[in-house]
């Protein structure tokens, strides 16, 4: 694939909006010379401790959250529930159709080996509930099929049945359904015009060829008990095949219910490849059911915020190390916004179906990927993308110089310039750190990709290697060349947590249209989003190019202007956007700081002069005339938004510092000389770019 030359020239070609001369200088020469810290909607910077109980990082904080429902709180544990509601259940039928049980009020023991605590209620309660010579004869029912099993006899003609007679209460049926599964987890209970029906459990029978007949057993017991927020976890597993059969297993019989993945087991190493299988149930397996009030808050969904600190780490790579270590998958996690890789940065984030607790356990293996949480409480809720008021940034930029040919004192060039972009902004282009910083592929072009539902085309864009011979590059000329996702999911590295889960998803699916569909739902949507979004961005960046250079600072007929100051642009309606009149142009009446322009979607409107006509024909190049915006095979809505075409960063300081620490050779002898480094801080809104501020300040692009 050709490099893509006009992407090295796309941010030397963009408009500046000042007119001084600026200076050079070297920014994150390491990361701790670039601090991003979140500003919450609040304006409070997330780095600070909360004021308010939390689970703080060096200790657990005794209060009222930290007691009593700590065992409720902790996914980990395989809970017995007691419920009562729908008459008509089977274990096979966890298809998700209209007779499977629902679960009703709960009890929390934790399935252990011997006769747990659930277990004794079941004998208790199939005691109380059936007189003497049934519960006998359902007992004799139970060893009868588990022996024909066991002797490898297969059971001729129809299945057999035993039935407990007819059972005239509901709740007492309901009960009764749930006491015998999980008793008896190789039986299946079918209710029949108020008659309970037992007979053998075929999937049992079925999971036994794949797995221990006792992780069978406490397999279909967790999967009857239908515990919120729980998972269950097969024993250590080195053959990938035989890993693949048991996906494919319970994503054929149960996929409706619940979702498999896998994970590095215990003292997981290239020497001892032991990976696990852990499963749990999906968040929309009971979004249809009508329950009551008090269940619904009983069954309400954990959510815990709290900050991160990472240094020199991708956003993405975070996320899935952390997901490996508390066993959920990279979608559970939410942020308000992506922050930079060469950077130490601090944001807010959200992660579901995991208890204060369980984050608290995982700060010593964090902090050897230079990872740090903190501020850890309970919340009600998960982030949204742009749930800020902006970032606050403290940069250090080293080496001060003149640019060339310039012989003007550089103290006044930074004074000059810092001052400048204080008063008049700067172009509010987005970053190159969103088209990402390879020299073959862009994210952009992988969202265009998407956009035309080329599934295929972008899964590969995403999997095109950079022409350096390291090994993730190696596996991506790999997979290239051979399209072969098991052969390279052995050469992909581990930390490669991306490329991965898309790798472990073309394995189980195939290279496909449907199936890089699928590959394309082992990312969370907002990282699928993220690539379209891209793509909007690019044109973005060109749309502002060609406004300004087409009519400069002037606010002319056709332009779009924002009526409300107070509204952040990202989020601002078309009602609060204004179409500009030959009138208002003649009158000045808007100024060039309130111009927006659209970022592409379904519910924007396009500027009435030449610019949006330049619009319709860059749609027209990239063969998007007819495109809706929406990508219902990933689930993908992209509305479109304003963004104002300049910026101003607030509260703005700056110091210079002369740096004596360096020696310089001249002319033969070592003297010390003096070098000029300017730091600065200062605060931006939500979705605006430091180094694009500091291209307008320095006009020296990075």
């Amino acid at each position: 694939m050709e490099e893509d030359t006009d992407f090295r020239i796309r941010f030397s070609s963009l408009c500046f909006i000042t007119d001084h001369v600026g200076f050079h200088g070297t920014i994150k020469s390491s990361p701790s010379d670039f601090v991003v810290i979140e500003i919450d909607e609040q304006g409070q910077l997330v780095n600070k401790t909360s004021d308010e109980p939390i689970y703080k990082v060096n200790k657990i904080l005794p209060g009222p959250n930290n007691l009593a429902k700590k065992t409720k709180l902790d996914p980990q544990n395989l809970s017995f529930e007691e419920r009562s509601n729908q008459e008509v259940s089977t274990l096979a039928g966890c298809s998700g159709d209209d007779q499977n049980y629902e679960p009703g009020s709960e009890k929390e023991d934790t399935i252990e080996d011997g006769t747990s605590k659930g277990e004794e209620e079941n004998i208790d309660v199939l005691g109380s509930l059936l007189d003497e010579k049934t519960n006998e004869l359902l007992n004799q029912f139970a060893c009868d099929v588990k022996e024909k099993w066991n002797s490898k006899t297969e059971l001729i003609g129809p299945s057999p049945e035993f039935s407990l007679g007819r059972i005239l209460d509901k709740n007492q049926r309901a009960i009764l359904h749930s006491a015998i599964r999980q008793k008896f987890p190789f039986l299946i209970t079918v209710g029949k015009n108020s008659e309970i029906v037992v007979k053998p459990n075929l999937e049992y029978k079925e999971l036994c060829h794949l797995v221990s007949e006792e992780e069978a057993f406490d397999f279909l017991k967790y999967l009857d008990a239908k515990k919120e927020n729980s998972k269950f976890t097969f024993k250590p597993d080195i053959n990938k095949d035989h890993r693949k059969a048991v996906h494919h297993f319970i994503n054929k019989k149960f996929g409706n219910l619940v979702e498999t993945k896998s994970f590095p087991g215990p003292n997981y190493s290239a020497d001892n490849p032991n990976v696990v299988i852990t499963v749990r149930f999906r968040e929309k397996a009971h979004k249809h059911r009508k329950r009551s009030l008090p269940e619904c808050q009983e069954r309400k969904v954990i959510y815990t915020a709290f900050t991160l600190r990472k240094e020199n780490l991708e956003m993405f790579e975070a996320v899935g190390f952390l997901a490996i270590k508390l066993g959920v998958i990279p979608s559970d996690f939410s942020y308000a916004g992506l922050k930079d890789k060469k950077a130490i940065t601090y944001q807010a984030m959200v992660v579901r179906k995991v208890a204060p607790e369980r984050l608290k356990n995982i700060e010593k293996e964090i902090e050897k990927k230079r990872m740090n949480v903190f501020n850890i409480r309970s919340v009600d809720d998960s982030l949204r993308l742009g749930q800020l008021k902006g970032n606050h940034f403290d940069i250090v930029i080293r080496n001060l110089k003149n640019q060339i040919n310039d012989s003007a004192n550089l103290r006044e060039r930074i004074l000059e310039a810092v001052e400048n972009v204080m008063n008049k902004g700067f172009v509010n282009y987005y970053g190159p750190q969103r088209f990402g910083m390879g020299r073959k592929v862009h994210t952009d072009q992988i969202g265009l990709a998407l956009l035309k539902s080329e599934m295929v085309k972008a899964v590969k864009l995403f999997l095109t290697p950079e022409d350096l011979d390291d090994p993730v590059n190696r596996a991506k000329k790999y997979f290239l060349q051979t399209e072969d996702a098991k052969g390279t999911l052995s050469l992909m590295p581990e930390f490669k947590v991306r490329e991965r889960a898309l790798l472990e998803s073309l394995h189980r699916f195939g290279v496909t249209e449907e199936g890089c569909i699928q590959a394309w739902f082992s990312f969370p949507h907002s990282m699928r989003i993220f690539y379209v979004h891209a793509y909007s961005s690019k044109i973005w960046n060109e749309a502002v190019s060609y406004r300004l250079a087409t009519y400069g600072s002037r606010v002319v007929e056709g332009d779009l202007v924002c009526l409300d100051e107070d509204i952040d642009d990202e989020h601002l309606p078309s009602s609060k956007v204004h179409l500009v009149t030959e009138e208002e142009e003649s009158a000045n009446t808007y100024a060039i700081h309130q111009v927006v322009l659209p970022v592409l979607g379904y519910n924007i409107q396009y500027p009435k002069n030449k610019l949006g006509k330049w619009y319709q024909e860059v749609l027209s190049r990239d063969g998007l005339q007819t495109c809706r915006f929406k990508i219902p095979a990933l689930k993908l809505n992209v509305p479109g938004c304003y963004r104002k075409i300049l910026k101003h960063p607030c509260n703005l300081s700056y110091q210079l510092i002369e740096d004596h620490d360096i020696d310089v050779m001249k002319e033969g002898s070592h003297i010390d000389e003096a070098t000029l480094s300017l730091l600065i801080s200062f605060d931006l809104d939500a979705s605006c770019y430091a180094t694009v501020c500091l291209r307008e300040i320095m006009k020296h692009d990075f």
